[in-house]
């Protein structure tokens, strides 16, 4: 396999660059990730309504969601390994476009297929925070890089705790499409801003791409995704969710072994099978699986009507402020994960934030009828997850060449989407298991919600354990050479390591 080529000197980069422009890399960055987040959000308060104002039914209305998880599991590690060879800028900004076409679309049409489609496009967005990062890791000085990468990482929960209340409020004041016309015009800029403020980093993977290995793990994907988002709605032993699981199987198992073949593939399995990597990998799953557990059932107990005896009846606007504090906790957070990854390791970042997040959840099972024990409860989950996710791309990023960055990130942030579309499908299941009739309408029990916070809770332990295996990330005698030194020359000296 061809060498990557070297990174370059950051001496050009944003923090010594000799454009003024430069200087704003990293907010743009950012400004792109949270509005990635709040792109995959805003949809969420127009759910109940969308069967009366597009006259689908409920079930097509669900594809807006499902398109957009399905096309974001597949193109983020297609669009991060076209990133590592074509470059990384050019497919960022491609990807902030195809989602805000997405978004045009959806402010001018109330058809439903143009809808689903417009969200598939929307999809794209999910590569976004990969691709950043990798240029971060390219463009800047070591002792920036490890803040602005968990600053980076953490605008996934701020544009999702700023993207619920803020479609809330525009879907409760104005006609719904005001709200896309809204995200587009952001799109807009994020795209322009991305052009003009990040330079095009000449780090690449040369190589032909891997169109089989694409198409492959695309199939592959679809079965699976598709199977475990919409098996509670077909029914889990139903013949098109049990071939769906089998096909996915099978397909797999013939993109592994053809991408093991393939002189250049799509995904380096082998790089994969090395624990540093691989169990960043299964630790990204499980930490999406319990971190998406907490704003799923959050929402829906705190909507819950007060009929049911444990419900707060709150508005969707008011849930989306009681997210709030968890948003504004990931961006405060985010400068400590990054201290602490650089002075004791992201490994040990991973299994802190893992833990704390499972400290949350103890605190929802201690008490969930409070409105201000909920919150906190929240607000510990979403700090957790803080440390947790700035970490996960520090150890891929140090665990992998620099050709392969963007790649390589873009399938850890695969593998947190699998993680989150298995917790919403176990998390249905629990609820729709454990409910009872109020009024003429199955809810959800408090017990079912409680049994939903405790096996968030033990995945969140199993993330922490699975941190904890990962071998350590500094070189043998890493810590004896790495002491006296400044966090960022540090930093430096265990990446070469």
């Amino acid at each position: 396999m061809e060498q990557p080529a070297p990174i370059p000197a950051p001496a050009g980069g944003p923090v010594g660059g000799t454009r003024p422009r430069d200087r704003l890399t990293i907010p743009v960055l950012a400004f792109g990730g949270i509005l990635m987040a709040v792109m995959q959000t805003v949809v969420v308060p127009l759910l109940p309504d969308l069967p009366r104002l597009t006259g689908a039914s409920a079930g097509a209305v669900s594809w807006t969601v499902t398109a957009t998880l399905l096309s974001g599991a597949v193109l983020t590690p297609v669009l991060g390994r076209a990133g590592d060879m074509y470059g990384k800028r050019r497919v960022l900004t491609a990807a902030l476009a195809l989602m805000t076409a997405g978004s045009v679309l959806c402010a001018l049409s109330s058809d439903i297929r143009v809808l689903i489609t417009a969200r598939a496009l929307q999809g794209a967005a999910a590569a976004v925070v990969p691709l950043s990062i990798s240029i971060l890791r390219d463009e800047l000085p070591p002792e920036r890089r490890g803040s602005a990468v968990a600053l980076m990482s953490s605008t996934v929960g701020i544009g999702a705790a700023l993207g619920l209340p803020l479609a809330a409020l525009v879907v409760q004041y104005a006609d719904w499409h005001t709200m896309f016309w809204l995200t587009s015009a952001l799109g807009a800029l994020g795209v322009t801003a991305v052009w003009w403020a990040v330079r095009e980093s000449p780090v690449r993977e040369p190589g032909r791409f891997d169109v089989l290995g694409a198409l492959g793990l695309a199939a592959g994907l679809v079965c699976l995704l598709l199977g475990v988002s919409q098996g509670g709605q077909w029914g889990w032993g139903t013949p098109r969710v049990v071939g769906l699981f089998l096909g996915a199987a099978a397909v797999l198992g013939l993109w592994c072994r053809q991408q093991l073949r393939a002189a250049r593939p799509l995904v380096d399995l082998r790089l994969v099978s090395r624990p540093r990597v691989g169990l960043s990998h299964v630790a990204a799953l499980l930490t999406g699986f319990a971190f998406y557990a907490n704003s799923l059932v959050t929402a829906q107990l705190v909507q819950a009507p007060k009929a049911t005896g444990y419900g707060l009846g709150l508005s969707i606007v008011a849930t989306g402020l009681c997210l709030l504090p968890g948003g504004i906790t990931m961006l405060l957070f985010s400068p400590l994960s990054a201290r602490i990854s650089a002075t004791r390791g992201p490994r040990i970042t991973l299994a802190l934030g893992a833990a704390v997040i499972g400290c949350g959840y103890a605190v929802r099972i201690a008490d969930s009828r409070d409105l201000g024990m909920i919150i906190l409860g929240a607000t510990v989950v979403a700090t957790g997850t803080t440390l947790a996710y700035s970490a996960l791309p520090t150890l891929i990023l140090r665990a992998v060449p620099a050709g392969q960055t963007a790649s390589a990130n873009g399938v850890n942030v695969l593998m947190r989407t699998i993680g989150q579309a298995t917790s919403s499908a176990a998390v249905a299941a629990v609820l729709v298991h454990h409910s009872s009739p109020v009024d003429g309408v199955q809810a959800a029990t408090l017990h079912g919600y409680l049994l939903a916070f405790a096996m968030a809770g033990a995945v969140a332990l199993a993330a922490c354990a699975a941190a904890l295996s990962i071998p350590g990330d500094r070189a043998p005698g890493g810590i004896r050479r790495a002491r006296g030194r400044t966090p960022g020359a540090r930093d430096e000296a265990l990446e070469g390591a």
